[in-house]
């Protein structure tokens, strides 16, 4: 019975990628985690230490120090920008499409036809730019946190309208527009005019409601990330599946990828609770793919939070450490990220970043497995390590990683 662990320490990069300069100049400079240990040189990370976080990061900061016998490498983002999204559909084995870019603005008055004639209440708010507001209780527009038009977000107000609904605009929304992402939501509001009183414009060409200061993720928070071009059977769950290997996401993935073979455990945010689920389902009996998303990072990244980013990623290591106790011989633990947050970088949003690729089994002897050119090649190593058909994209590195165990790989 064999468990292979893939923990994505969401936004937790290692510095800039190579062609930032040319492609997103605002993001020069970033490291993540290297701008965090040099604020907090004090902080120690003993399990990410042992993992190889500092060799991935390349350099010594801080209190920790590279590891001797570390399996180690980078990886980069082959989706443009830096996204949550596109960054889990990449890990899962999918080829990275140019995404579309567009204002809402260009869309709104398609987007307003189409909830006409599905009998919805629609009116426009603003002046000059304007969003949709139907049924006085869910908002349309640019998604503002996100790479500025490749998103459009639906936010609402559950206690005015239920998720359902909401998901429903969505589709709708989902079949006007070619953008990379459509997200519908919602939280527990006391009243749909804290959606309004968080509408926000930005370069005079997008407008939307900023989701933070609206208070839509406090209370009873729901979501469902609709992608453009995205086909789940060439992604590993299905393949897996095909090769009756079961697939258990935990956190933010399960909330974005298509898993409807395996287990999804969806719309949770707390960090503690998400690594208590990892936990427990690394100890059931077994073959099993298990993928998990640490949020809380991210979020601490979106605020500019230098020290909640530090806290959280503490709770991370203890609880990588309680995993890596239970894991077997045959087990195998990857601890990698899906892009950059800079808490320092001087702006709120991703930045493009090289990801660390950490790779750990009992016995395994220590490997640098380079600078992997697409978080695929995570995806196309779990297919390979249960002799499952590969995915669309990604190389296996499998085949650099030995062990002195004599508890041997799956198959």
């Amino acid at each position: 019975m064999s468990k292979f662990v893939v923990v994505v320490i969401d936004s937790f990069g290692v510095g800039a990628m190579d062609d930032v300069p040319q492609v997103r100049p605002e993001d020069v400079g970033a490291n993540t985690c290297g701008h965090i240990l040099q604020q907090f040189p004090q902080l120690r990370l003993p399990v990410l230490e042992q993992l190889g976080l500092i060799n991935a990061l390349g350099f010594t900061t801080g209190a920790m120090r590279p590891s001797a016998n570390a399996v180690y490498g980078t990886a980069a983002l082959q989706h443009e920008g830096g996204d949550t999204f596109m960054g889990h559909q990449e890990i899962l084995g999918t080829r990275p499409q140019a995404p579309l870019r567009m204002p809402f603005s260009e869309v709104i008055d398609e987007v307003e036809r189409a909830l006409i004639a599905d009998c919805w209440q629609v009116e426009r708010v603003g002046s000059g730019l304007q969003y949709l507001w139907v049924n006085q209780a869910v908002a349309i527009g640019d998604n503002l946190e996100a790479d500025l038009g490749q998103v459009f977000n639906i936010s609402a107000n559950l206690n005015a309208i239920s998720f359902e609904e909401v998901r429903n605009i969505g589709e709708i929304v989902r079949r006007c527009v070619q953008v990379g992402r459509v997200i519908a939501f919602g939280g527990l509001l006391e009243s749909s005019s804290q959606l309004q009183n968080a509408a926000e414009e930005k370069q005079g060409k997008y407008i939307g409601i900023n989701a933070p200061r609206s208070g839509v993720y406090q209370h009873g928070f729901q979501v469902v990330h609709m992608g453009f071009g995205v086909n789940a059977s060439v992604q590993v769950p299905q393949k897996l599946h095909e090769s009756a290997i079961k697939t258990v996401l935990v956190g933010k993935v399960a909330d974005i990828a298509i898993n409807p073979h395996g287990v999804s455990y969806q719309n949770l945010v707390d960090t503690q609770q998400i690594m208590d689920i990892t936990l427990a389902e690394v100890q059931k009996p077994g073959d099993v793919f298990i993928c998990t998303n640490i949020q809380e990072t991210d979020l601490a990244g979106h605020a500019q939070d230098v020290a909640r980013y530090a806290e959280r990623l503490q709770v991370v290591d203890k609880n990588l450490g309680k995993l890596m106790d239970v894991m077997q011989p045959s087990d195998y633990l990857v601890v990698m990220a899906d892009h950059g947050n800079d808490p320092t970088i001087g702006h709120s949003k991703h930045t493009r970043e090289n990801v660390p690729l950490l790779v750990w089994q009992r016995g395994i002897t220590g490997a640098n497995l380079g600078r992997r050119t697409t978080l695929s090649d995570v995806g196309a190593t779990v297919c390979d390590f249960f002799n499952a058909n590969v995915p669309q994209n990604g190389t296996s590195f499998l085949s650099q990683l030995h062990t002195t165990n004599t508890g041997g790989n799956h198959g």
